[in-house]
């Protein structure tokens, strides 16, 4: 097996319209492997060729790679302990019993929080009342957080697992609170900018409008068409919550191109390997390890692991094993001990977002990587 079989997979992928394109890198220790783009990065309203520097929206990746690392960081720097409760920074949390939830249990998605809410059309609501450009604003991120804050719990914290974009709104706020800049800002000058990466941000939309820039959409792969919004989105953030928090938000909102989030993540295993300062070993060692809470759950902090059967890393990733996925087709997964990341971008909600066909591909691939990369070993999938 080579990487010939790899590209093979990804040239019928795209001809079979599971995704209309890719990018992907992956590493072996400090060595790149191999990297490719394939397909298209728009093929609506008309096509245009994916590139190794293409942008994509990460969507839920911006959850381990942007506000993780930021908590990381605030955790380094003794500004936040995992079991503090939330309530020591916002005290009308408290309201309806959340009272005793604690920062690690929304990085391990058993706070008790709801998955989801539709707080974009809350915000649409309000506008059409008469707020003038309130959707896509910073008064709009306000809004939500303060919703967050009266939420009830649908069940009782670390009781079971419930992977919930609030939990990660509520942690970019907390990461704007103590590091006292938004939360955009806090990652470019704590994370992005001393790893130089150039080409990884968010896209502030409120600031955008307010300069009147554009994002050149040649850079970017374009992900739906956006029935809310009415138009194609290219270098606009696909989560309607997220647009609506103004393209920066806890949950969703970061762009990078494949090469980038590989650097990110080799960043993250030097510091697991005790080879790099950015981040202490103890702290990522523990933000990469299952939390216990729950008996049987598969999340780490930030993270998640792969799941005994059916898991989107395929056959050869350890229980050991940290990654992620994001909806608009894009996925991480490493694995520490053997010093393997796999950065998979794809735009597979491009042209439609109903597309799932990208589950069979996904375990697909990381079992061709893994084979050309001669780790084909099965292991096992219990801790």
């Amino acid at each position: 097996m080579g990487w010939t079989e790899v590209e093979q997979a990804f040239a019928d992928a795209v001809e079979r319209k599971v995704i209309p394109g890719a990018t992907i890198a992956v590493r072996k220790g400090e060595d790149l492997a191999f990297e490719g783009a394939f397909g298209h990065r728009a093929v609506q309203p008309e096509e245009a060729p994916m590139r190794l520097e293409t942008v994509f929206d990460l969507s839920s990746l911006t959850k381990p790679l942007a506000t993780t690392t930021a908590i990381m960081i605030l955790v380094r720097d003794a500004k936040l302990k995992l079991d503090e409760r939330v309530t020591r920074f916002f005290h009308n949390f408290g309201v309806h019993g959340k009272g005793h939830v604690t920062f690690r249990q929304l990085l391990a998605h058993c706070s008790g929080l709801p998955a989801w809410r539709p707080y974009y059309q809350q915000i649409a609501e309000i506008e059409k009342r008469g707020r003038v450009n309130f959707m896509a604003s910073r008064g709009a991120r306000e809004f939500v957080y303060d919703a967050i804050h009266r939420e009830r719990l649908e069940y009782a914290p670390s009781s079971k697992t419930l992977y919930s974009d609030l939990n990660f709104i509520l942690l970019g706020e907390i990461v704007e609170q103590i590091g006292g800049v938004s939360l955009n800002r806090f990652c470019r000058e704590k994370i992005f900018r001393p790893l130089a990466l150039r080409s990884t941000d968010f896209i502030d939309i409120a600031e955008n409008r307010t300069r009147r820039l554009e994002p050149v959409r040649e850079m970017f792969a374009s992900t739906s068409y956006c029935s809310f919004r009415k138009r194609w989105l290219v270098g606009e953030v696909d989560d309607e919550n997220a647009y609506a928090m103004g393209g920066v938000a806890g949950h969703a909102g970061l762009f990078a191109p494949v090469r980038e989030v590989d650097r990110l993540a080799l960043e993250l295993l030097r510091c697991y390997k005790g080879r790099s300062s950015f981040i202490p070993q103890p702290i990522v060692r523990e933000f990469w390890s299952r939390d216990k809470a729950v008996t049987g759950s598969t999340w780490a902090l930030g993270w998640d692991t792969p799941s005994p059967e059916y898991s989107s890393s395929g056959r050869y990733f350890s229980a050991h094993a940290v990654g992620h996925l994001g909806f608009t087709g894009t996925s991480i997964w490493i694995e520490p001990e053997r010093q393997i990341v796999v950065s998979l971008l794809t735009n597979r909600v491009h042209p439609n977002r109903d597309n799932q066909a990208i589950r069979e591909l996904r375990p697909r691939i990381h079992d061709l990587v893994m084979e050309a990369l001669g780790e084909q070993e099965r292991v096992s999938l219990t801790r």
